[in-house]
């Protein structure tokens, strides 16, 4: 098939034009342009996240034909095209999410008897989603009060453990000093949450594929971990503060709440702030982005060394030759989707 200068600088993924072909080569090496990108299900663009998709589809400058199909046959929630009206309004009864009663953070903490939870319900669990919130008033306070676990498996299964903090804020945590009367010291909480997620595998023999440890969700966990004073392996972390298709930017997150409105449909951290919630919250937006039907390839990203001579500039020539679709044929992401944890059995 005969390709037109336009046709052949054209990149197959975003579309932008280039003069020379040398330039799409060169973007092609930069851009990791791959089949878990966000796309749009009209025009087939790549976006690199879901904000340069929802601007694509219903931003202040949209692409037309593409808005106007949208308009009558997409989800404003996942940004997926429907094939009719009907099947839209099916969807959005299983695609809108509500806050639901995920329990009183004053009632639960109350009753301290919940406090060491981590029993049997959550033991078979292979993802746990995890929410610190802080209560210390001084600058440099690492004292948090609870953390929130939910279960892939069971959103109804959580645990609490509650740590002694020597100031509150209760105006934003509802923490009181008669709430954390018997509360564990830091050093027994990193003891029982970091056994919780090793699950009996020592944490230097931890590996993404095969192993017994647990996946760990949450929302800005470095800061969470700090807090415990704890580490855990990056490859068994999924943070959406950080999961390149939900950020603002490449260098700019989004907060949980934002997250939580745009793509679940429904509010939180409204008045009292309940780590429970934001487990939920995590954990949801985990499995919409886990649960993504993406093309099953043996080496998917561009770190693996299989691909790392896909773009090598000693195949510039070799390079040119190729259509721009044979070229995204070979492009590979630059991050772990989150599909891929179904693909490895977690």
């Amino acid at each position: 098939m005969e390709f037109s200068e336009s046709q052949r600088n054209k990149c197959a993924a975003c579309y932008r034009q280039f003069n020379r072909l040398e330039h799409l080569v060169d973007h092609m090496r930069t851009s990791y342009h791959s089949v878990h990108e966000p796309t749009c299900g009209i025009c087939k663009k790549h976006c690199r996240s879901f904000e340069s998709l929802r601007e694509h589809l219903i931003g202040p400058l949209p692409k037309v034909e593409c808005a106007r199909i949208f308009s009558v046959r997409g989800c404003n929630l996942c940004l997926d095209i429907l094939g009719s009206p009907n099947a839209l309004r099916a969807h959005r009864g299983t695609c809108q999410l509500s806050r639901g009663n995920t329990g009183a953070l004053l009632s639960r903490m109350a009753n301290l008897g919940i406090q060491d939870d981590l029993n049997s319900r959550t033991r078979g669990s292979k993802v746990v989603a995890l929410g610190c919130k802080m209560v210390g008033v001084e600058p440099m306070a690492r004292w948090i009060f609870a953390q929130g676990f939910a279960s892939s498996m069971n959103m109804k299964t959580s645990s609490s453990i509650l740590m002694s903090s020597p100031k509150f804020q209760s105006q934003t945590t509802g923490t009181r000093p008669e709430f954390l009367r018997d509360a564990m010291p830091v050093k027994q909480v990193q003891r029982k949450i970091q056994d919780f997620l090793c699950n009996g595998e020592p944490i230097w023999k931890i590996r993404s594929r095969g192993g017994k440890a647990r996946i760990l969700v949450g929302h800005g966990l470095d800061h969470d971990l700090d807090c415990l004073q704890m580490e855990y392996p990056t490859l068994m972390i999924r943070d959406t503060a950080k999961y390149p298709p939900l950020m603002k930017t490449s260098k700019l997150s989004n907060s949980l709440k934002y997250l939580t409105q745009a793509y679940l449909g429904y509010d939180i951290q409204t008045g009292i702030q309940d780590p429970y919630e934001d487990c939920v919250a995590t954990m949801r937006l985990y499995m919409r982005m886990r649960s993504q039907s993406h093309k099953i390839e043996d080496y998917p990203l561009a770190s693996d060394p299989q691909n790392r001579n896909n773009f090598a500039s000693g195949r510039q020539s070799e390079l040119e030759r190729m259509t721009p679709d044979e070229m995204l044929e070979i492009s590979r992401s630059d991050y772990y989707c989150w599909c891929l944890d179904t693909k490895e059995g977690s």
